[in-house]
């Protein structure tokens, strides 16, 4: 048998369903943007892997860097130690977060990170003896698959099981285009009751609903509202983060920054999975006590590993770098220039583009399922053409590494282009 074969007796996927699933192609090698199966077919990660691989498979500074600590630190507690990398990492990052963001707590992937910005949140008001235990979230927004993240996400098919089980959440609409006063209004009556304890929001994009945009400014004021009433608000920028929307950060793009930002994805550069949750130092305040039961009791075997550290340290090099700088500005001038080629076409429906997103609504008859026929047709267009892609329904995106070449971005550019002829 060969390796997909073999994966099929034991190993249970994400997001599957088996029962109608094909065969998944066995990755055997990866460099820069291309990946290589059992058969030697190669492949253009043109989603930089669920987003987390921005500067290319097997990264040798990345690599370089954790063979080093591997061969010195490779982990220690971090309930009553600390280490260097874990503190080189925390003032690395204090010069490039939002100057209000004084404080982390290391957790191991996007959900986590959100799931302590929400427990932070409900326990800072417990601590002061106020009742707020609600919070406030977009439509369609996704957050991860813990308990805290589905309740704050929108996508009722990933959480429907479990709905009554989860936190309280009151949902508003997405402030796109000529959506933003309906949404500022519905904002609004929520924030005044007293009620609620956080809003939590992808910040200018919506990952996982399609790459959804909507403007900076429309944030800035739902931000302002939130302070206004002694709501908290966390920024996810689990996929944003880290030079996807063109700044290193998607709320660099605000004048208002929020009091939380959950960070994992590309932290790493998709090498060890590890996360981060950063606080204002108010908040850190409201658990600083000289009663431990005030204290956060909430915590991770692998909290500031410290090769997951060496790992963050090496990505954020990476992306400082003149070179990296540029990579992301071309990719985003590819964009928009195949933006302008493709938007006339007859199937085409929208288009948009932040940094190196880009994202293409197909026209349909009907609403198209999340894994619907032309999603599944599609995704296996594409693997068949070696590119890697993941539709969401009728949307097709294109979430590179800062690393893809011209050529192997025009390959992606060409075959979603092949693929409108055969929806």
């Amino acid at each position: 048998m060969n390796l997909s074969e073999r994966d099929k007796l034991y190993n249970w996927h994400p997001y599957t369903q088996h029962k109608t699933a094909n065969d998944f192609p066995a990755i055997v090698k990866g460099e820069g943007a291309l990946l290589w199966d059992e058969n030697g077919k190669e492949y253009i990660d043109a989603i930089a892997s669920w987003w987390v691989n921005p500067y290319g498979h097997s990264n040798k500074v990345i690599a370089d860097a954790i063979y080093a600590q591997l061969t010195t630190l490779e982990h220690v507690l971090f309930g009553g130690f600390t280490h260097d990398k874990a503190v080189l990492l925390a003032e690395k990052l204090m010069t490039i977060l939002p100057n209000n963001q004084k404080k982390l707590f290391y957790s191991d992937n996007g959900s986590t990170a959100v799931e302590v910005a929400l427990k932070c949140a409900l326990q800072y008001f417990y601590n002061k003896g106020v009742t707020k235990t609600k919070i406030i979230a977009f439509e369609d927004a996704f957050h991860g698959d813990t308990f805290g993240a589905m309740a704050s996400s929108g996508i009722t098919f990933f959480t429907e099981a479990f709905k009554g089980s989860l936190l309280e959440v009151v949902r508003i609409p997405v402030p796109t285009k000529g959506n933003e006063d309906a949404c500022l209004q519905a904002l609004s009556d929520l924030v005044v009751t007293n009620d609620f304890a956080a809003f939590i929001f992808e910040p200018l994009v919506q990952g996982a609903a399609g790459m959804v945009m909507y403007e900076a400014a429309v944030l800035d004021q739902m931000i302002a509202l939130c302070n206004q009433n002694k709501v908290f608000t966390i920024a996810d920028e689990v996929m944003t983060g880290f030079g996807k929307t063109g700044k290193t950060f998607a709320t660099d793009y605000l004048g208002n920054k929020p009091d939380m930002m959950c960070l994992s994805k590309a932290l790493t550069g998709g090498t060890i999975p590890m996360a981060i949750t950063t606080f204002t130092e108010e908040i850190f305040d409201g658990f600083y006590d000289d009663d431990t039961n005030k204290a956060l009791f909430h915590g991770h075997t692998f909290t500031a590993n410290p090769t997951g550290c060496a790992a963050a340290l090496a990505s954020i090099s990476l992306l400082q770098s003149e070179v990296m700088q540029n990579n992301i500005a071309q990719v985003n001038q590819s964009h928009l220039n195949f933006e302008e080629r493709i938007k006339a076409h007859p199937k085409v429906k929208t288009t948009r583009v932040l940094g190196v997103i880009f994202a293409l609504e197909i026209k349909t008859e009907s609403q198209e399922s999340y894994y619907g026929t032309m999603r599944n047709k599609l995704y296996n267009f594409f693997i068949e053409n070696g590119v890697i892609l993941r539709p969401v329904g009728n949307i097709v995106y294109i979430l590179p590494p800062y690393i893809i070449t011209p050529s192997q971005l025009e390959k992606v550019y060409d075959t979603i282009e092949k693929a409108l002829e055969i929806v």
